[in-house]
């Protein structure tokens, strides 16, 4: 069977052309890194941003007691972020007193970089004193309840600078989508 050259460039040109809208038709159905439209957490997705300032005094400035988190029955009892970039959770006022140093960044700054182009792996230790890359950080006593099902030794960790309190920085834990309040050590 005899091809002719204009045949061969002509499905060359075929498949040149379908594969951008393919991979384009599967980036759109991929774009939310695995979650549905009910904004399911964890699974890998990773915010563009930290969580926008809490303006004003805001509804949190007391502790408000037990936390309640699960805003919807498949969602974490943990502080979260939805794949739209809403982060559950972090509305707290600025006058909550457990957000409260003495001495803010007394340990200096992390200057290891922020935000999803950041993806760090945790390299061991625990809720007290965990670390990556030579960095230390602690969890915030308050939030211990979050980390429990942490992997110290393998988790892949983005921090956020925490717009609302001084001398914290938040830990997002992509595999699971929740985040906790950690100091910089």
């Amino acid at each position: 069977m005899k091809t002719s050259l204009k045949t061969v460039v002509g499905l060359a040109a075929a498949v040149l052309i379908t594969m951008p809208v393919s991979a384009y038709a599967q980036r759109g159905r991929d774009n939310n890194h695995g979650h549905d439209e009910h904004g399911h957490v964890g699974g890998g997705y990773i915010p563009r941003h930290g969580p926008p300032a809490e303006h004003g005094r805001g509804h949190g400035d007391e502790h408000r007691g037990p936390e309640r988190f699960r805003d919807i029955p498949e969602h974490p009892e943990a502080p979260h972020v939805h794949n739209d970039g809403r982060w559950i959770g972090h509305d707290y006022g600025r006058g909550d007193a457990r957000f409260h140093l003495d001495h803010p960044y007394a340990h200096g700054r992390f200057r290891g970089g922020f935000g999803p182009g950041h993806v760090f792996h945790l390299q061991g230790g625990n809720r007290d004193r965990f670390w990556f890359n030579n960095n230390y950080f602690s969890v915030a006593p308050f939030d211990y309840p979050y980390v429990t099902d942490w992997l110290w030794n393998s988790d892949p960790i983005v921090i956020y600078d925490d717009p609302d309190h001084p001398g914290w920085y938040l830990a997002y834990n992509a595999r699971l989508g929740t985040y906790v309040h950690v100091q910089y050590l």
